[in-house]
């Protein structure tokens, strides 16, 4: 086509867009990198194909991962050329149930068979392990449908890689022969099913293949194996197959995402050719720096290199702070220093590697009145399993607290039914006290009855021998296993052991391996902020209050209704696709991301989750690392992340003490220096060891973190001595500077951890 005479939807293409759509013949990998418009090619391709080479629209199957993509897809191609609707868009699993109405009898499916959810399944397999715990059941599902995604069968022997256990190929079996017996599939047949007929089914495999000329998959790298199998199937002789995606946005293996799909694509497809799109129209320069020294250490990879259509930028900002309290006081006020100059709260996105990170921030913002929304998650007061610990917590603290025992006193199961309950609560009598009321009971209760109340009572006990015993003594009998929660400091070992007595911990811990170890760490993370607290009743009363006070923050917030303008709190899973003006990596420490157990593949996949992050940004990008972490009930001390020591140093604005070790990179004066920098947000986390810097006196050092009743943060950033003494210069956040002598220094300076 002549570039003279192109149709405008063309037109506004790059080149290598352009390639892209008039590509034909061979197989096509479309490598496209973050913010390159991969979307507007593949919609722009299937009107092309329409408008263009005249092909029937009904020969055209695009397939991607969620029906919002989907419905995107073809919105914008009937933008285009209204025939576009004619063409079968949809999910992998919508195209699945299609063609299972269709041709599900060729494997014993009725027509009006059922999709099974999630917990129709669980229910099934209820019936199958007759007396099992719940969360063993959930777990032999999950596994069971990973294996499906994998296209494992029962008799296949790499099941071992999912569970090594004979009683899970048992259960695989009989599930599978009780779903055939029903009639009715789970979500994971909908992918392996039409494959396997389509294998066993020649004539219907070419009807197919002449069915369908053109296949389209979006979002590649997250196809699993049973997805490739079924791509492969359809994939007959003459059929064009065009995939679009990008191997360093591979982050989803935990749901069986297979990122050597993309990898070996043009093996698997003889003679394919790669596009590379490497204009990116959503960062600036600096950041996709960033993004790409990270990935770049990578080898599993095909490898590109993203370029900013928008140019040059503010490098990207790694800050080096004492703690989390100080990362989220500084984020804060980060993020209202800049609405104060004229910027909005939904500028903002603050990104960590787990939920039960957004606990600080959360206490944070809701003190400092700063509106912001949970994406992906509840708020964390708002988690089941941290309702039910707050529950133990509350009835340790007041044993009249009937709502927190009715919550809690069934909860794992252990045969406590509502008509026990309400026979103890009955008992009570005027004190009101449930837990004597319940040992009082006790004798006239069933054997199963009694012994879950006696379970429960337990619980109630270890958290008071927490408050009453030597903690150190009481924490050296645990047992020490990488899943185990901690608690060494304060009131945190009364939160862990009322967790893992009463059987909280180990409940959450059985369910499926993501949502369990989701809900352990939120569990760990409330005993870490519990570990300021006293060890006592006192400490606990202040830590409910606490809780509480943050809670009717929250409702007062949501009455308000701060409407749409807010920062945004996410996991950097949850980013994917989404962007943000200004973004916040924070927590970027080893053993957070990545976690200390991640290496190889895993390694590699934690990599390509920076660079998912990171591209995520468009104006500004900022990381946080911190030297102490409450971690496991204790303070531990931290070290920056592999991924920061792979950053371009050239590329960056250093602030705060780099750790020892860190020093002599650009933007900074050594390993204990600070880079004296200006603007919104300055530097200065911690204290510079060279005695220089430090005040006569020995009141003030470089680097000190100051507030101002009327102006705000700021840092000492200069000290010179006088005939009066020494003149502290302090550089505030909002740009401005004042000095002071330091013996006449009246009070409305406050040096953060200290008062002066």
């Amino acid at each position: 086509m002549c570039a003279d005479a192109l149709p405008k939807y063309l037109e506004i293409l790059n080149p290598e867009q352009r390639k892209a759509v008039f590509h034909s013949g061979r197989p096509l990998l479309i490598l496209a990198g973050a913010g390159s418009g991969k979307t507007r090619v593949i919609t722009t391709k299937i009107a092309y194909l329409i408008r263009e080479k005249e092909m029937d629209p009904r020969s055209i199957l695009a397939v991607t991962f969620t029906n919002k993509a989907a419905r995107e897809m073809s919105c914008r191609a009937r933008l285009i050329d209204d025939r576009a609707q004619d063409a079968m868009l949809r999910t992998f699993h919508s195209f699945g149930a299609w063609f299972l109405r269709r041709n599900g009898h060729l494997a014993g499916l009725p027509s009006g068979f059922v999709i099974y959810d999630d917990d129709d399944s669980i229910s099934l397999l209820s019936t199958i392990m007759e007396g099992s715990p719940r969360a063993e059941v959930k777990l032999m599902a999950h596994n069971i449908s990973r294996a499906k995604d994998y296209f494992l069968s029962p008799q296949d022997p790499r099941l071992d890689f999912f569970d090594h256990r004979k009683i899970f190929k048992d259960s695989y079996v009989k599930y599978e022969e009780r779903l055939a017996k029903i009639g009715n599939v789970d979500f994971g047949d909908l992918i392996k099913k039409p494959v396997e007929i389509l294998r066993g089914n020649p004539d219907l495999a070419r009807r197919f293949h002449e069915r369908f000329r053109v296949i389209m998959v979006d979002e590649y790298q997250d196809a699993n194996i049973a997805q490739f199998e079924l791509l492969r199937e359809l994939c007959g002789p003459g059929v064009y197959v065009c995939v679009v995606g990008d191997d360093d946005q591979s982050i989803y293996r935990f749901r069986g995402a297979e990122v050597r799909n993309i990898l070996e694509f043009p093996d698997r497809f003889y003679g394919a050719d790669i596009i590379r799109l490497e204009r990116n129209y959503r960062s600036t320069d600096p950041i996709l720096r960033a993004a790409s020294s990270v990935v770049n250490h990578n080898t599993g990879r095909l490898g590109k290199s993203l370029r900013s259509e928008r140019g040059k930028g503010k490098k990207p900002v790694l800050a080096f702070m004492a703690d989390q309290d100080e990362e989220s006081a500084q984020i804060a006020g980060l993020i209202l220093n800049a609405v104060k100059l004229g910027g909005h709260f939904s500028d903002w996105a603050v990104l960590y590697r787990t939920n039960a990170q957004s606990l600080g921030f959360e206490t944070e913002f809701l003190r400092r009145r700063i509106p912001y929304r949970v994406v992906g998650s509840l708020k964390f007061y708002e988690r089941e399993e941290i309702k039910d610990a707050l529950a133990l917590l509350s009835f340790l603290a007041n044993p009249r607290d009937e709502v927190a025992f009715r919550r809690m006193v069934n909860k794992p199961s252990r045969g406590v039914g509502p008509a026990t309950v309400d026979k103890i609560i009955d008992s009570s009598g005027d004190t009101g006290d449930l837990a004597e009321a319940a040992r009082n009971i006790s004798p006239e209760l069933s054997a199963r009855a009694r012994a879950g109340v006696a379970d429960f009572l337990k619980a109630i006990e270890a958290g008071r021998d927490a408050l009453a015993k030597d903690k150190k003594a009481e924490e050296k009998k645990l047992p020490r296993k990488r899943e185990d929660l901690r608690g060494e400091e304060g009131l945190s070992l009364c939160v862990v052991r009322m967790a893992e007595v009463s059987g909280l911990a180990g409940y959450h811990l059985t369910q499926d391996e993501i949502a369990g170890n989701q809900r352990l760490n939120n569990l760990q993370e409330l005993a870490n902020a519990a570990s300021p607290y006293s060890a006592d009743m006192n400490g606990l009363l202040d830590f409910l209050e606490h809780i509480e006070l943050d809670r009717s923050m929250e409702e007062s917030a949501a009455a308000e209704g701060e409407g749409s303008d807010l920062v945004t709190l996410i996991t950097l899973h949850n980013t994917k696709g989404l962007e943000f003006r200004k973004v916040i990596m924070t927590g970027i420490e080893q053993g957070i991301f990545p976690r200390d157990d991640k290496d190889g593949d895993d390694l590699e996949e934690e990599r390509r989750l920076f660079y998912v992050g990171a591209t995520r940004a468009m104006d500004e990008l900022y990381f946080t690392s911190c030297a102490m972490r409450r971690m496991y009930g204790r303070n531990s001390p931290m070290e920056p992340s592999l991924f920061l020591r792979e950053l371009d140093r050239d590329n960056l604005k250093i602030i705060g003490k780099a750790p020892y070790g860190f020093g002599g990179a650009p933007g900074t004066s050594g390993a204990t220096g600070t880079s004296g920098a200006t603007g919104a947000y300055t530097g200065g986390y911690g204290r510079s060891a060279n005695p220089a810097a430090t005040s006569s006196d020995g009141r003030w050092r470089k680097g000190d973190r100051v507030f101002h009743d009327d102006r705000g943060y700021g840092e000492v950033s200069g000290i010179r001595e006088s005939d009066e003494g020494p003149v502290i210069t302090v550089r505030f956040e909002s740009g401005g500077e004042s000095r002071f002598l330091s013996q006449y220094q009246s009070g409305s300076y406050t040096k953060i951890g200290g008062d002066v």
